[in-house]
């Protein structure tokens, strides 16, 4: 039997001075995740002498949770190095997986800026080890406070120049403005960086969504406090936990979808193209046979993304495939809400995908999770599909 699911929790995050990975964990810490919870996870990464500070801090007469990190020296990391790191840690499945796609979705928006594949890029003082920390220390008060949506209020963009690992760049930084695409922003007169490409990579790995606070049950408030002094304004995120007073019968959001039909290409060169999408940002890519003018087999390309990134998805339409043309439309998708539980099966602990849509709810079998499973027993995978369905 697997464990059963807490109430469905949501968090609105007032950036009402901008966010970053510390902010974000003094709320969540405030908002009642325990500190020796949080140290028990961090551990498990393995990272030589960290230890995690956590002390009560004023920002303009309001009091807030400030997390700092120590540790002892640490190289410079790359992506590849990153997820090197994450796969071999200790943590929980959920952690762990959120964790990964938050560092892709930084690795690919400073791939994009300094033009360079994805496991080239090395993310210097984004690679330290506190932005480690931030970003694993996210991912589990997310997952240990059972948030399932999150919603975010329009960002403050610092002005003026930033000192960065490149040299000196616009603010915000060119990755952080990556990451915000289809955020709601604001231009202010305050100097130095408000969102950082941490706190950008957390709103935006957890999908959040740009909208006023939705109808709550308050349940607590955390206010997670910034390193800077910030003058006349309070250099806090404040975190709003609380469970829906509706049923929230599925994701609503908008999509990309950008089609074409292709009859002169080798079909060799379809897997690289696919790849490349995906590497672009696509979530998901799909070919379809069909018999096209002059009864010329060809494939309809069909691609999925979000809005924002058509221009990079056109780009690599054009540079990786012999298409002419590209029709472009946006959507709405309906999405079911899901995460991943553990279940207790014969053979050990499987993590499945759970799916839910209004009073609907099914465990859906995660094929790798399965196979690994099947492996490791000796046993058909086919056995293990069965034996979840009884479950």
């Amino acid at each position: 039997m697997s464990s059963p699911r807490p109430p469905e929790r949501w968090a609105y995050f007032d950036c009402f001075s901008g966010v970053s990975g510390d902010m974000t964990l003094g709320a969540l810490l405030e908002a009642g995740l325990p500190e020796a919870e949080l140290s028990r996870v961090l551990a498990g990464l393995g990272l030589p002498g960290v230890h995690v500070e956590v002390r009560r801090v004023s920002r303009q007469h309001l009091s807030g949770t400030k997390v700092d990190f120590s540790f002892g020296p640490q190289p410079e990391r790359s992506y590849r190095d990153i997820v090197a790191l994450l796969q071999g840690a200790d943590l929980p499945p959920r952690t762990r997986e959120l964790s990964l796609r938050m560092f892709r979705l930084l690795g690919e928006a400073e791939a994009r800026r300094h033009g360079v594949p994805l496991e080239e890029v090395h993310f210097h003082e984004l690679g330290a080890a506190d932005t480690i920390l931030d970003i694993v220390g996210a991912a589990f008060g997310v997952e240990y406070l059972g948030i399932r949506r999150c919603f975010v209020s329009p960002l403050p963009m610092g002005r003026g120049l930033i000192a960065g690992a490149h040299g000196t760049l616009p603010n915000p930084a060119p990755a952080t403005l990556e990451l915000l695409q289809g955020f709601a922003v604001y231009g202010t007169d305050l100097p130095g960086e408000l969102v950082t490409p941490t706190g950008a990579v957390i709103l935006k790995g957890l999908e959040a969504e740009s909208t006023p606070c939705p109808p709550l049950r308050l349940l607590a408030v955390g206010y997670g406090a910034g390193s800077r002094e910030v003058p006349g304004h309070p250099n806090l995120v404040r975190l709003l936990l609380g469970e829906p007073l509706s049923p929230s019968p599925g994701l609503r959001e908008q999509v990309l979808v950008l089609e074409t039909h292709i009859d002169d290409m080798n079909p060799e060169l379809y897997e690289p193209l696919m790849a490349e999408l995906f590497a672009a940002g696509a979530l998901d890519v799909a070919l379809t046979p069909l018999i096209m003018k002059k009864n010329r087999p060809g494939v309809a390309l069909t691609v999925i993304a979000p809005p924002a990134l058509r221009e990079n998805l056109l780009l690599t339409l054009f540079t990786h495939s012999t298409t002419l043309g590209v029709r472009c439309q946006v959507l709405e998708r309906v999405a079911a809400r899901r995460w991943q539980e553990e279940v207790a099966t014969p053979w050990g602990p499987l993590t499945v995908k759970v799916m839910e849509y209004g009073g609907l709810r099914r465990r859906l079998p995660e094929y790798e999770a399965c196979r690994r499973l099947a492996v490791a027993k000796g046993l058909p995978v086919l056995e293990v599909y069965r034996r979840l369905a009884d479950l």
